[in-house]
């Protein structure tokens, strides 16, 4: 037995692609690595593009599209309900992010929590998009019905209540803007972009 144990290789840290396809996304793409400490709820409304990353003790919940080439790093939720969060292309979500597309009602007129019926609650969903090279630092809170526009940065442990206008810093609490954000991210993708053309060209097709 002990012989056996030995052996025996762990087991990788990402789902393997038949993994993958078994878990029953809505949609998933190439070079998609999920960490097998993530979590997953309602896989069918979930739809993932290309060249995603996935760390440990993320929690995906709800209705959310991630497009290509995005990183959501360990222990960030996203909680999408009905109304949905849609992820750019090269955004970047760093730890211990929470976004939220849905909230209970705080004014004392209505329960919370899942444990009450809808009934007596008045559940808040709206929509939450996160542009194109957006870029969320560790500890934000983003509430439902926030855009953080393209190319827009917040800094750590901010609460998003408002839309972060495209190419803009913000922070704070609540999050403010603070001051433009290069541009040259652009050209950088550009750049990218044709490396990867001529890295596939590159590779012999098979026989």
């Amino acid at each position: 037995m002990k012989e056996i144990m030995e052996q025996k290789e762990p087991m990788p840290s990402f789902y393997s692609r038949d993994e993958l396809d078994s878990i029953g996304f809505a949609s998933v793409g190439q070079e998609v690595f999920i960490s097998r400490k993530a979590s997953i709820y309602g896989a069918e409304k979930i739809s993932i593009g290309n060249h995603v990353r996935i760390d440990d003790f993320a929690v995906l919940s709800g209705r959310i599209a991630i497009e290509d080439y995005v990183h959501i790093a360990v222990f960030t939720s996203l909680f999408g309900g009905n109304a949905g969060i849609v992820i750019g292309n090269f955004a970047n979500l760093s730890s211990r992010i929470a976004v939220y597309a849905l909230s209970d009602d705080y004014s004392g007129e209505f329960m919370t929590n899942p444990m009450v019926g809808e009934k007596y609650k008045n559940t808040i969903e709206r929509k939450v998009v996160i542009g194109k090279h957006a870029i969320v630092a560790t500890g934000v809170t983003v509430l439902p019905g926030v855009s953080l526009g393209e190319g827009s940065a917040v800094g750590a442990m901010s609460l998003v209540k408002e839309d972060v206008e495209p190419w803009t810093i913000a922070a704070g609490i609540p999050a403010k803007p603070i001051k433009p954000r290069s541009k040259r991210i652009l050209e950088l993708e550009q750049n990218f972009k044709d490396e990867e053309v001529s890295r596939v060209s590159s590779i012999p097709s098979n026989p």
